[in-house]
């Protein structure tokens, strides 16, 4: 399966979830319209033909270090803490991962 498709099938898992927006709803445009997101914050997106998911930096080092994924670099030569570039192309893990960004960024919003 292509990482598109792939992440397809995230789309329609969250779709109906509640504050979650997804990619080619109306009104959206430019940086991040092709993300996920919850309450306007992205928790996944595609970069790359990679998964990148948003978490707690600690558990970012945790995924790297375990090879489950790589730093993120989003153009400007250096990694961003707390952003994942999943490196596993199963479907299992991207959905695994895909829940625990849409639940930090989730709370992140909730406590602000």
């Amino acid at each position: 399966m292509l990482p598109e498709e792939r992440f397809n099938v995230l789309v329609d898992e969250f779709r109906a979830s509640p504050g979650v927006s997804v990619p080619g709803e109306p009104g959206q445009r430019g940086f991040g319209s092709n993300a996920l997101k919850v309450h306007g914050s992205i928790f996944a997106m595609i970069s790359g033909g990679r998964l990148v998911v948003k978490l707690p930096h600690q558990r970012v080092e945790t995924l790297i270090g375990t090879g489950v994924g790589a730093p993120f670099d989003a153009g400007k030569g250096r990694a961003m803490k707390e952003w994942l570039t999943v490196t596993a192309d199963d479907e299992e893990t991207w959905l695994a991962l895909a829940r625990e960004a849409l639940d930090f960024v989730g709370s992140q919003r909730r406590t602000q």
